[in-house]
């Protein structure tokens, strides 16, 4: 790399690491325009300066690929399972072949704290590529172990993020400060404060955001024709809804490791904490360390999204937490009391298994649904029998999660989980994660973003990131 290369990425690199990568959605526009202006000129010139030469089928648009205009250029950062399963397929990308296999995406970096899993990332890229486009030696995807070397890369309009939990929203908040447009995978944040730091970034900074609750766009469509039966009546007035999982938090208690072992070769422990506080490897590197959080955080952000969604409440309103502490046989239940007069029950409806994947199920005066991945149920079956007629109110209507975000990224419109939606739900987990922590009532005030009356609750709304991890 010569000198005024370096020197260029090491400044580039460094506002990344500060927080302070900006450029105003207008600048980045321009900027992506003179990129694939000069693509198309130089394919031109090419024409012009040496006669008949050899230009390679992907820069015209063939051989599997779009023109370089056309696509929309990627980093990958987490390469676990479902980090990979994005990257090159998996049951919840619902395209074949995942990112990679779509002929309007061109991954350019993949990125893991594990040596193994972005080579192996790499070299399954490179191989798909160099089929496609008839290059046997191709080799435009590149391997790094730190994401900031991929958010330093200007090219990369967009970045999927598959990450241990406390990584979501620090990450994230630093690709949308970078100008890169975000897909995150669940949990999008672990405190409040770093969801509503979500929020407020994506808005500054004039970028695209799709939280991976996907049950919005994809299954038929189940959870969206259950929404829209239940803001249009069928089931009468809404009353109950039972989520059929706990909320969860961030709460970590005091521990300590039992024994430490050494860091497997090829992995950056440090960087995996990164604003944890510092902790030995042990062995435990998987989504989160054991003790750091009360309650569901992966699973629960399906089932609560869904609930939002139906629900709809004010989110200016306020919500009363109640705790319902456990008995002989069954877990601590928490209860949401919303403004509108809709009680939504952490537990399960007596008597129905629909809703355990993903769903729930919603009690009206007039009768209840319960929708989940695979089912849809309705009582009495009349409700399912009924169509939406023209007049009836629609919701946000997507049919490919990733599609969606792709999409959005191109025409600039919300996505169908943006920022502020994912941060409602979050937010609503959080909450009754603190009050399963605390093991007892709380009051929830969205406008100020705290509980009322409680400064030991709202302790818990934030934590203070490991330096230099400070957002």
């Amino acid at each position: 790399m010569s000198d005024r290369r370096a020197s260029l990425r090491n400044a580039r690199l460094a506002h990344v690491q500060n927080n302070e990568f900006f450029m105003p959605t207008n600048a980045r526009a321009a900027t992506l325009s003179r990129r694939r202006f000069l693509q198309r000129t130089m394919i031109a010139a090419v024409g012009v300066a040496s006669g008949p030469a050899l230009i390679p089928l992907s820069a015209l648009g063939r051989g599997g690929l779009r023109a370089p205009s056309e696509r929309i250029q990627m980093g990958f950062i987490g390469l676990g399972g479902q980090g990979t399963g994005h990257l090159l397929g998996g049951s919840w990308t619902y395209v074949p072949g995942g990112y990679i296999a779509r002929p309007d995406v061109q991954v350019l970096a993949v990125c893991d704290v594990r040596r193994e899993r972005r080579d192996h990332a790499r070299q399954r890229c490179q191989q798909i590529y160099a089929q496609k486009t008839g290059q046997a030696d191709y080799a435009g995807v590149e391997a790094y172990r730190d994401f900031r070397d991929v958010l330093a890369r200007p090219e990369i309009d967009a970045v999927l993020l598959a990450l241990p939990y406390h990584w979501a929203a620090p990450m994230a908040i630093r690709a949308l400060c970078a100008g890169k447009d975000v897909y995150c995978e669940k949990p999008v944040a672990i405190t409040v404060r770093e969801s509503d730091q979500l929020v407020q970034t994506a808005q500054r900074f004039g970028r695209i955001y799709q939280a991976g609750t996907q049950q919005r766009s994809e299954y038929a469509g189940k959870f969206r024709r259950a929404c829209e039966l239940i803001r249009n009546g069928r089931i009468g007035q809404l009353r109950e809804v039972y989520a059929y999982r706990q909320p969860g938090a961030f709460c970590p208690q005091a521990w300590t490791w039992d024994a430490q072992q050494p860091v497997p070769p090829g992995f950056d422990w440090d960087l995996w904490l990164g604003p944890l506080p510092w902790r030995p490897f042990n062995g435990e590197a998987g989504h989160a360390l054991p003790g750091d959080f009360v309650g569901d955080v992966n699973w629960s952000p399906h089932h609560y999204d869904v609930i939002q969604w139906v629900v709809n409440p004010d989110p200016a309103a306020p919500i009363e937490v109640e705790y319902e502490p456990p008995t002989a046989g069954r877990e601590a239940i928490i209860h949401y009391h919303y403004a509108n007069g809709v009680v939504v029950h952490s537990n399960a409806y007596p008597g129905e298994a629909v809703g355990r994947e993903g769903g729930g199920c919603f009690v009206g005066t007039d009768g209840r649904i319960a929708v989940e991945r695979a089912n849809i149920v309705f009582d009495p079956d009349r409700i399912g029998r009924e169509p939406l007629r023209p007049t009836d109110q629609r919701v946000y209507r997507a049919d490919s999660h990733s599609g969606n975000f792709l999409d959005c990224i191109r025409t600039r419109r919300p996505t169908i989980c943006d920022p502020k939606t994912a941060a409602a739900t979050m937010n609503t987990i959080l909450i009754g994660g603190i009050a399963l922590f605390l093991r007892r009532n709380l009051k929830w005030d969205p406008g100020r973003a705290e509980f009322v009356g409680d400064a030991e609750a709202n302790r818990l709304l934030s934590y203070s990131p490991r330096p230099p991890w400070h957002l």
